[in-house]
């Protein structure tokens, strides 16, 4: 609507509301501080007309709209505007431009209506929403992927009775298995009941404890002798075992014995095994004789006491020696001198060496003195074993006591007893005498 000043003759675009209370800035006349009054104002239908044949855009042209026309033209476009702001229909509070309208009434007003596809059942869109996955009448798939497709309200009595891939626990075992294979388990299962394969009249035996009972419950169970390892192979049931160890005592008595004598000669070959295995190959023996006072002590209370090393080997594959030690003399040098012997050993390999034994032998006694403040000096001698010596022929596997060549061959003199106090020769009450074979190069290879 236009609007003209009361006392001036000049045409004022200002609107009726703006100017109310409000000074015009168009009228020269009136007094700055005098405020327009609503009598002092009145319509002026030649101007509004000329205002409302003004050409303007849609108020929404820079959202999209391309509408151009007449300012009296604009509340009709607006009515139909695509870009003009207004209230949904449905009174959900929801306020949006009229081109987005349809799809807020049917997707996303709270307030629509809604129809359930599957159960008819009318709702508004909020609550729709909350029916939606829920629905009893709603075509789905089983969960356990058993392919099965139902109502959501014959589901829960699908998943209990129905379904082929339900777990369900084993009856006999408690472990759960999914339900198409619990008949294979059970061909399986430990605790499934069988009948005692010797159809002993037992009830029923869970598959596991079926071994126990054949071996500890069964009165009809095969059983082997308990003497089975002495050699008695007799088999008979359980009930009848009684009666055979009665009938067989001295009969399983000798087989006990003639066990034990066997495993008797095991035992000494074995023993005999390991200590070939524990003789030194190398051609030559350390030997330390500890406790040496109280050896000493003993061998001069009795006569010709005699100690002997660790045998030893004078290389691989070759002779067996030893050596002995009377520690207060024997012969020549009794009660006077350490005496010193080495003696040939049945070997095992002694059908592959030549004969007589005829290698350089040298005996060391080891002064135990610290090589920074002095310099050792050992008692050694050495020897050649003569070729008629009957010391160093082959010798025979068993050997008679009696036989002089088991004394060995040596020095009755070896050290006296005042020159073993001389030195380090004993130390921590203790001796180490060395023994050792010279073996050419050429046996060796």
């Amino acid at each position: 609507m236009g609007t003209r000043a009361a006392r001036a003759g000049q045409p004022c675009p200002v609107s009726l509301q703006a100017v109310l209370g409000a000074v015009c800035p168009c009228s020269p006349v009136q007094d700055a501080d005098t405020p327009l009054l609503p009598l002092q104002i009145y319509p002026d239908p030649e101007l509004e007309a000329q205002v409302l044949s003004l050409a303007i855009r849609c108020i929404h042209s820079e959202e999209g709209c391309r509408w151009s026309g007449l300012i009296k033209h604009l509340q009709a476009h607006l009515g139909t505007c695509s870009f003009n702001v207004i209230p949904c229909p449905n009174r959900c509070s929801a306020k949006l431009s009229r081109r987005d309208l349809p799809d807020h009434i049917q997707h996303g007003c709270p307030k629509r209506r809604v129809k359930c596809e599957f159960c008819a059942s009318d709702f508004t869109g909020e609550a729709f929403e909350g029916h939606q996955g829920t629905c009893p009448q709603e075509s789905v798939y089983c969960e356990n992927k058993c392919g099965a497709r139902m109502m959501r309200r014959l589901l829960s009595q699908h998943a209990l009775s129905e379904c082929p891939k339900r777990t369900q626990p084993c009856t006999y075992c408690s472990k759960e298995f999914v339900f198409d294979t619990i008949q294979n388990h059970q061909y399986q299962c430990p605790r499934y009941p069988v009948p005692c394969p010797n159809q002993c009249g037992t009830p029923s035996i869970a598959r596991e404890d079926v071994t126990t009972h054949l071996k500890e419950s069964c009165n009809t169970a095969m059983l082997l002798c308990p003497f089975k390892e002495a050699g008695c192979k007799h088999r008979c049931p359980k009930l009848a075992m009684g009666r055979h160890l009665e009938e067989s005592t001295k009969t399983h008595l000798g087989m006990v014995c003639a066990l034990v004598s066997r495993q008797r000669q095991e035992i000494l070959e074995l023993r005999r095994e390991l200590e070939e295995l524990s003789v030194s190959s190398e051609g030559t023996l350390i030997w330390k004789i500890a406790d040496y006072a109280r050896k000493l002590q003993e061998s001069k209370a009795r006569s010709n006491y005699e100690f002997f090393s660790p045998p030893f080997y004078t290389h691989k594959y070759g002779y067996k020696l030893q050596v002995s030690a009377f520690l207060n003399g024997n012969g020549s040098g009794e009660s006077s001198h350490l005496s010193v012997y080495i003696r040939v050993l049945p070997g095992e390999y002694d059908n592959l060496l030549e004969w007589p034994f005829s290698y350089r032998v040298t005996f060391s006694l080891l002064d135990q003195s610290d090589p920074s403040l002095s310099k050792p000096q050992h008692i050694t001698e050495t020897f050649h074993p003569d070729p008629n010596w009957k010391n160093f022929q082959k010798p025979p596997a068993i050997r008679s006591s009696l036989d002089e060549s088991t004394l060995g061959f040596g020095y009755p003199k070896f050290i006296s007893h005042e020159d073993i106090r001389k030195r380090n020769y004993v130390r921590d009450n203790a001796i180490y005498i060395k023994a050792s074979v010279e073996i050419p190069q050429k046996i060796l290879a």
